[in-house]
């Protein structure tokens, strides 16, 4: 495990095993910070940008692809090298899993066909993939960054999060990035159901119910459900209480507000009524949470 600080930050690398590590960078400085590592064709690289933004440069400042906050980059070429060649930017926090991909194999053995670019026929393709960081990965993330443990069992912690977020990362609906499908039904049904999804958003303490927001939107409340359903990949529900949660964590990361505060930013007018959703979705509660995290 190799830990240094730059200035205004840190760059810590932690071995999982052979072929296999991960590199947390941190840069609370007000500049830009640039990050490079040699990594060469025979691994595969996650990037997860917790915190502000980066870039990514390839070809000597030819091409680059920018991250945002709460946003990945999933990058895998057998041609050409890949050496990390990052530019951080300010208060920007980035997690980085780099592996071999033999064993990337090994861990999806029986289940390849399932993986996109582990079929025979992108064996000797580039694959990258920018994606959300869904809410589970982003308190996996979370721990990975903070987390107070004696140095003897630090590995072990991080190898079986990593486990966790690579397991999560490819637990995909087949059809969650339908909103970026040019296919999927016409347009005009794509624009009014991305519409039901900011207007849930936008009132999420007090939301409209279906019958009402397909009103609003226009659409019957059955082409809502289908429609959103195939666009989210979940339902209208499911996926706002997950926007609930999410949005409810990172307001107590903020320290700014206590649960009570909390609770009702995201509807929910009694304390206990918040605590209990809290640990159904993230399985402790809010102030327990909130101790992991100062523990860090």
């Amino acid at each position: 495990m190799e830990e240094k600080n730059i200035a205004g930050g840190s760059f810590e690398e932690i071995f999982v095993e052979d072929g296999f590590y991960v590199l947390k960078i941190q840069n609370d400085s007000v500049e830009n910070q640039v990050i490079t590592r040699e990594i060469d064709s025979t691994h595969i690289q996650f990037h997860f940008c917790l915190k502000g933004g980066a870039k990514f440069i390839f070809n000597e400042g030819r091409y680059a692809l920018e991250v945002a906050e709460d946003n990945s980059l999933l990058l895998y070429n057998t041609q050409v090298d890949l050496p990390l060649n990052m530019e951080l930017s300010p208060h920007s926090w980035m997690v980085s899993v780099v592996m071999t991909i033999r064993k990337f194999h090994s861990l999806f053995s029986k289940e390849a066909d399932y993986i996109p670019f582990l079929s025979a026929e992108n064996k000797d393709k580039k694959y990258y993939s920018q994606d959300p960081v869904s809410p589970a990965i982003a308190v996996v993330l979370s721990q990975v960054m903070n987390y107070n443990l004696h140095r003897s069992i630090k590995e072990l912690y991080i190898k079986g999060k990593v486990y966790e977020l690579i397991s999560l990362y490819f637990n995909k609906t087949g059809d969650t990035d339908m909103e970026q499908c040019p296919f999927l039904v016409d347009e005009d049904n794509v624009r009014r159901i991305r519409k039901a999804k900011e207007i849930i958003i936008s009132r999420m303490a007090e939301p409209p119910t279906l019958v009402e927001l397909s009103e609003e939107i226009g659409l019957s409340l059955k082409r809502l459900k289908d429609g959103f359903k195939q666009i989210y990949g979940d339902t209208v529900f499911s996926f706002l209480f997950d926007y609930k949660m999410e949005y409810a964590r990172k307001m107590l990361e903020t320290g700014k507000y206590n649960v009570n505060e909390v609770g009702l930013k995201v509807g929910y007018s009694t304390a206990s009524h918040f605590i209990s959703a809290f640990k159904k979705k993230y399985g402790t509660t809010p102030k327990k949470y909130l101790m992991s995290m100062s523990n860090g």
